[in-house]
């Protein structure tokens, strides 16, 4: 069956496609073997045969020679922009196989980083994915770098900080604990060099503000390869959620000057993100006179407010600690934020991980909607892991949306620890917010926690495992192939209320599309995960081609400054295409015999000491 945009007076396509495997995301049509693009949309899709009576002489014809294609991937959370301004000064150990490689990698960016830098490991790694299976101690880490400062984040939970790092931060046994966290110090009250988060991140946050930034010439730069890293994952739209230390419209400047020199090549919708405990509803009174909703086009859009609606009704998730208790001014601050959201007609989002926030969080809105109607406006609860089905219930009657991610591919080991692996089985339950017809988006949360790669998240949903091999969810809460990509695009597409315009390749829709390079639908569960594109378009143009394609694409853009880690080793790592790393089973059997945590093993100290591993099974010692 074919289906086409002709009208009588476009009768040629730019570009047509043929000779694939081609997953509409159309339940009626589900796959096809040829395409027409004529300007940015679908022209037509169908049989070759078909497609190609809109072929002239000036029509580009690409064999996908069996290849599998899907419509362009939509990240329905994650932090590009503020990524993009740090991603060519970060090194990444996503996906790197072992501790060994990550040390090894570490040690000689530290040669290479001039003085007044620093070498950073932001996020998207667990140490169960490494051989290892274990964290770095302080000592590989001054080890691997004695004199170029270091960071190593991981999760939102703690980070270290090598010898140097401290030196420059001046952190000394004068130095205080900064409000919501902790700098660990040795017994004579020195800074070891490791900071916890507790109760919250901004220890984390605050210290990483304080490194070097890059001038915006290279921002610039930067923002541009990390657009062609999420093109090589067959990312082609982000939402973005903003994030801390985001101002806008400052922090906004890079991506604002890459749209006006229609240098995008990542479609992106942004919400506004407050930045100051008790200014919310000052900076959502400015923002609401400065812009609105759907203000931009179709490669750049602004989308509302949230995930930070208000301080006080955010719960900071670390799964080694116990789970926060919301402030008894959590009503009153959210209430007055989301009345002047629902009052101008904004979408809005909201971070909420447990299950009691979400109740409280719900409580309010649902006393706001009997003041000012939610009446169609999208909104949206993020991540949402222990949500209950009576929650899910009561963001259906709202008119609301469920956002979900890949957290617990990261931390999931973390989870079962602290609640135990009966409670991990529907963490969270997707497959029950499906059955209940709610909208559900997938994304990520990148760059400080998981991965951007989509593929481990798709991974995530379909096997129900972690980066470290733990299943945590049997059969009945994992999704098939088809179900999660669907929530990859044209789920997605209904958190930026663009359903009529993405996540489909269907005629009159955007010309989004990656073609992949292996079958996605066929290959075992453990090869996902090192799946990539080999051609990436993007409003019927190409953006990023290897392989038969290279030719095809523009030339990859010079890295800048050339001693950035993605000069030498690019992004999410490509180790990951040759090994799959398989978690030690003692590990495992080591994990679940632990799944009911005594009060002493949930103890920080005994948690959070960077020297106190099992090193007999090579696994966290919890």
């Amino acid at each position: 069956m074919t289906t086409d945009l002709n009208n009588g007076t476009e009768k040629y396509a730019d570009m047509i496609l043929y000779n694939g495997r081609i997953a509409t995301m159309d339940k009626k049509n589900p796959f096809v073997s040829a395409l027409a693009i004529k300007d940015d949309k679908f022209m037509s899709i169908g049989s070759e045969k078909e497609v190609m009576r809109y072929r002239n002489s000036g029509t580009q014809v690409i064999d996908l020679a069996q290849r599998v294609v899907i419509p362009g991937l939509n990240d329905s959370h994650t932090h590009l922009i503020r990524g993009g301004l740090n991603y060519n000064l970060e090194l990444r150990w996503d996906g790197v196989p072992s501790l060994a490689d990550g040390l090894r990698m570490l040690q000689e960016q530290a040669r290479r980083t001039p003085n007044g830098q620093w070498v950073r490991v932001i996020g998207g790694w667990s140490e169960f994915q490494f051989a290892e299976r274990r964290m770095p101690t302080l000592a590989e880490i001054n080890a691997a770098s004695p004199d170029t400062p270091v960071m190593v984040l991981h999760l939102y939970a703690r980070a270290i900080l090598n010898r140097a790092a401290l030196r420059v931060l001046g952190y000394s046994k004068e130095t205080p604990n900064p409000p919501g966290g902790e700098i660990q110090r040795d017994k004579a009250g020195h800074p070891t060099g490791l900071l916890i988060a507790r109760p919250n991140a901004f220890i984390l946050y605050s210290t990483l503000a304080m490194a070097p930034k890059l001038p915006i010439e290279q921002q610039l730069n930067s923002t541009r390869q990390f657009m062609r890293e999420l093109n090589r994952l067959a990312i082609t739209s982000v939402i973005d959620a903003g994030g801390g230390f985001q101002n806008f419209p400052d922090d906004y400047e890079v991506i604002d000057q890459l749209h006006r020199n229609k240098q995008l090549t990542v479609r992106i919708a942004y919400n506004l993100f407050t930045q100051q405990p008790g200014q919310e509803m000052a900076d959502f009174n400015k923002w609401t006179k400065m812009t609105m909703p759907g203000q931009g086009d179709d490669f750049y859009r602004m989308n509302g407010a949230g995930e930070m609606l208000a301080f006080s009704a955010v719960d900071f998730e670390d799964f080694l600690e116990p789970r926060p208790d919301l402030p008894d001014s959590m009503e009153s601050d959210l209430k007055e934020v989301v009345t002047l959201l629902a009052q101008n007609r904004w979408p809005f989002r909201i971070h909420s991980t447990y299950d009691e926030s979400i109740t409280r969080v719900l409580n309010v809105y649902e006393e706001v909607n009997k003041e000012v109607p939610f009446d169609g406006l999208h909104w949206i609860i993020d991540h949402a892991e222990t949500i209950s089905v009576r929650n899910i219930e009561r963001i259906k009657a709202l008119g609301g949306g469920i956002a979900i991610q890949h957290r617990m591919a990261y931390q999931g080991e973390y989870f079962v620890n602290r609640y135990g692996a009966d409670k991990a089985q529907q963490t969270p339950p997707i497959i029950k917010m499906l059955e209940m017809d709610v909208p559900v988006g997938a994304g990520t949360d990148a760059t400080r926690v998981a991965s951007y790669n989509p593929f481990v998240a798709l991974y995530w949903l379909v096997s129900g495992k972690t980066v470290g091999g733990l299943r945590l969810y049997q059969q009945e809460n994992c999704l098939d192939r088809m179900e999660a990509l669907r929530l990859w695009t044209v789920g997605s597409s209904w958190f930026s209320g663009e359903e009529e315009k993405k996540g489909k390749i269907t005629v009159g829709q955007l010309a989004d599309l990656a073609v992949l390079s292996d079958d996605y639908f066929s290959i075992p569960d453990e090869q996902i995960k090192a799946l990539e594109s080999v051609l990436t378009i993007v409003g019927g143009k190409i953006v990023y081609g290897v392989e038969d394609f290279r030719k095809l694409a523009p030339a990859p853009l010079p890295v800048s400054p050339d001693w950035s880690p993605v000069a030498s080793y690019g992004g999410y790592s490509q180790f990951s295409r040759a090994v799959n790393v398989m978690p030690h089973s003692s590990c495992r059997s080591h994990l679940h015999s632990h799944s009911q945590p005594s009060a002493q093993k949930n103890s920080r100290d005994a948690i959070r000491d960077p020297f106190g591993w099992d090193r007999g099974c090579l696994c966290f010692v919890f």
